[in-house]
């Protein structure tokens, strides 16, 4: 199972006119070096590099961002994140069919890669190409292109690809989550949940009904989540 969730709105107006504005005089290096395995035959894209005077800058305004987000935090249920890695995608660059590392970090320090994060900060109509295609469990594909500031969240385990940019420029944020429980299927369950019980308050109140499927939500989450 492979629960793909879309987030509007998470980058305010402000925030993606200070990222712009950061990237525009950014220093970047060739993409391949972060990536691992096989994924480095696949990625031709560039990103920014990391002792980069802005890069800390533009990183907190995107941790800012995804920590403020109540439906990123519902749906993921988050422990840890990496450091934001900024991608540039200009003619003709792509990233192959691939899979996220299992592990990211160094030793001592590291972390399991159940979720990628990719947070768009170009406006869809300023490029060509360059969209986001995640394959699910049942091998059918769903392809992203969409408004700067927004986010998808999709498990890491799954074959994804950025197609060839013909036109323009794509830029996005993206971050790794390490979540609290690391099966997507039981963090579905746990979100459908969350969201009925919501719904149900928003329309009747703390009900009987209301409580049973707080309770459940709860109490699945304290027998799943790994702390």
């Amino acid at each position: 199972m492979h629960l793909i969730t879309f987030v509007p709105n998470v980058l305010t107006a402000e925030e993606l006119g200070k990222i712009r504005t950061g990237l525009k005089s950014a220093r970047y290096v060739e993409g391949v070096t972060s990536a691992g395995g096989a994924a480095r035959e696949v990625k031709n894209n560039q990103q920014v590099a990391s002792d980069n005077p802005q890069y800390e800058g533009l990183a907190d305004i995107v941790r800012g961002a995804f920590t403020r987000n109540a439906m990123l935090w519902t749906a993921l249920l988050p422990a840890s994140v990496t450091r934001v890695i900024f991608n540039h995608y200009g003619q003709a660059m792509q990233y192959g069919p691939h899979v996220d590392s299992p592990l990211m970090g160094t030793m001592g320090d590291l972390l399991r890669v159940d979720i990628a994060v990719t947070l768009f900060l170009s406006d869809p109509s300023s490029y060509a190409g360059g969209e986001l295609t995640v394959r699910n469990g049942g091998g059918a594909e769903q392809t992203f292109k969409e408004a700067a500031g927004s986010a998808i969240a999709y498990p890491a385990n799954s074959v994804h690809h950025v197609t060839p940019v013909t036109g323009g420029a794509r830029d996005a944020a993206i971050l790794w989550v390490q979540s609290l429980v690391r099966d997507p299927a039981k963090r579905e369950l746990l979100w459908d949940l969350d969201r009925a019980q919501r719904d149900l308050y928003g329309r009747e109140g703390r009900t009987a009904t209301f409580e049973a499927v707080s309770r459940s939500h709860a109490n699945l989450l304290r027998m799943w989540a790994d702390v």
